[in-house]
């Protein structure tokens, strides 16, 4: 399984992204995709999440500004993020579980001006 994040960059505080992340491979066994991030000297935290069911979670630290949603072919994931802010800055990991093993993107950076 392959994983491959896209659309990070440079923003303005107040700005909005959508990251993508495509699963490619054998997802056969495919459980949930989603995202963690890890601002800079920060650990990872996880972000938000969408199971093969189509159910959302997202952390509490980013509910009403982050939204994590799929394509129709459930081979893409997206986190729709609004209202940045500098503390959003971070890299963004995808992760894919499949048969319960977790595979990793090699992340997208996300920076937030003030």
């Amino acid at each position: 399984v392959h994983v491959a994040e896209s659309g990070g960059g440079l923003v303005q505080a107040g700005d909005s992204l959508r990251l993508s992340c495509e699963a490619t491979g054998s997802t056969l066994g495919f459980n949930a995709m989603g995202w963690y991030r890890q601002p800079p000297g920060k650990q990872r935290e996880w972000v938000a999440l969408i199971t093969d069911s189509g159910l959302t979670n997202h952390a509490d630290s980013v509910k009403g500004r982050f939204t994590i949603s799929r394509s129709d072919t459930n081979d893409t994931v997206y986190l729709q993020v609004n209202s940045l802010k500098p503390e959003d800055t971070a890299v963004y990991y995808c992760y894919a579980v499949v048969s319960g093993f977790m595979h990793w993107g090699q992340g997208t950076q996300v920076t937030v001006s003030s």
